[in-house]
């Protein structure tokens, strides 16, 4: 067990504008704030995705660092970044883990739970 405890706290929004439902064309940006709970500095170094469209297609995305950076978070800091993902149905769903380093030398695995993509009002 990891004395790690990093928090996530995830937000999405459709955009209308940059979207095109006759494309099958749906456009989500999600904003994250990763915070540091611990009493060690971690480094955000990968990430991995699982995208699933509401036809049940998976689309795996890997990569180093978060929208070009790979932040040093300090104890009791956060580190906020904004993304998008594009869909071919009006609902989806995100999940993966960032592979992050301690300022010890600790790899670790941080789990971002499943959070759902849709357009406004799709869903009853």
């Amino acid at each position: 067990m990891s004395d790690y405890n990093i928090a996530l706290s995830i937000k999405t929004q459709y955009l209308e504008s940059q979207s095109d439902p006759d494309k099958e064309q749906f456009v989500f940006a999600y904003t994250i704030t990763i915070t540091n709970q611990s009493h060690d500095q971690v480094q955000l170094l990968t990430r991995e995705w699982h995208i699933t469209d509401a036809d049940g297609k998976v689309t795996h995305v890997t990569g180093e660092g978060v929208v070009g950076q790979q932040p040093l978070i300090a104890p009791g800091d956060s580190f906020s970044y904004t993304s998008g993902a594009v869909l071919k149905t009006p609902v989806g769903s995100m999940e993966g883990t960032y592979g992050m380093i301690s300022s010890a030398g600790n790899p670790l695995d941080v789990p971002i739970p499943l959070f759902r993509l849709a357009v406004p009002n799709i869903l009853h």
